[in-house]
């Protein structure tokens, strides 16, 4: 499939119908905007409009805010370069928004992915997991690359992982003589989207003195063999600037751009 041809697949799939909201958060249509949230400490949420905002933008963008403000809830308006109106991103900025890193979107085939050979280094071991030290483990990577909060990476994605096992699995590479006594060096998970085609790729930080080895690509090409398992066909990646050059090589394509808003009510 072309880039072009996947950009609308997956916007017919999964933004037009909010098929990628994380299982278990509340999912509402408040007229032309997706929302989806978790009330309670650590909570947060997340906005999109995938159809435009209608006539009056700011008062859509306000009506979001006093939302999340009566919630007491930070959250964050994921935009697309393609959004609609044009200057979605000036108003956000008007409203208060702070922007943060722009993203690639990255679509394609998981027959492509698999198409590719990789080996892992002898010293590593590469599994899925399900125990609270793994996932421990995880949030101290995850905290140590991006600064984004131990506790709750580690209570948010072991959270989901014990209550949607269907709709996300988590992978990790450690060092095969550590085990469980040494950091994990690389670690990912992927989210089905039920009835779509499309898997989510996330994660994917890896140490830096493990960088260049193979182990992303090892990760994703993991994750591409359980969707391919699992019956789907496609696969997303928000991907950063040192990934997506991966991503291409492994056959997978930039259609867009993606950037996230944060407002702290």
């Amino acid at each position: 499939m072309t880039p072009e041809e996947l950009l609308d697949l997956f916007h017919r799939r999964i933004r037009l119908p909010d098929a990628d909201a994380i299982p278990g958060w509340k999912q509402e249509h408040d007229g032309p905007v997706h929302r989806s949230y978790a009330e309670g400490p650590g909570g947060g949420g997340f906005v999109e409009a995938p159809r435009g905002l209608g006539t009056d933008p700011d008062a859509v963008i306000a009506s979001q805010i006093e939302f999340f403000r009566q919630r007491g809830l930070p959250f964050e308006w994921k935009t697309y370069a393609y959004d609609e109106p044009a200057d979605l991103a000036d108003r956000l900025v008007r409203h208060g928004f702070v922007a943060g890193e722009p993203e690639t979107l990255i679509l394609g085939e998981v027959d492509v992915i698999l198409r590719r050979p990789v080996v892992l280094p002898s010293k590593v071991v590469l599994r899925d997991v399900s125990e609270a030290g793994d996932f421990h483990r995880i949030a101290v990577l995850m905290d140590t690359l991006w600064h984004n909060g131990l506790e709750r990476i580690e209570e948010q994605l072991a959270a989901e992982a014990r209550m949607f096992p269907d709709r996300l699995i988590v992978t990790m590479i450690e060092e095969a003589l550590k085990g469980p006594d040494g950091p994990a060096l690389t670690a990912a998970w992927i989210r089905f989207h039920p009835g779509t085609g499309f898997a989510g790729l996330w994660g994917g930080g890896t140490l830096p003195e493990w960088r260049r080895k193979g182990l992303y690509s090892a990760i994703l090409v993991h994750r591409a063999r359980l969707a391919k398992a699992r019956g789907y066909s496609y696969l997303r990646v928000d991907a950063s600037e040192d990934s997506r050059p991966i991503l291409a090589k492994l056959g997978l394509h930039a259609v867009t751009t993606t950037t996230p808003y944060t407002l702290l009510v």
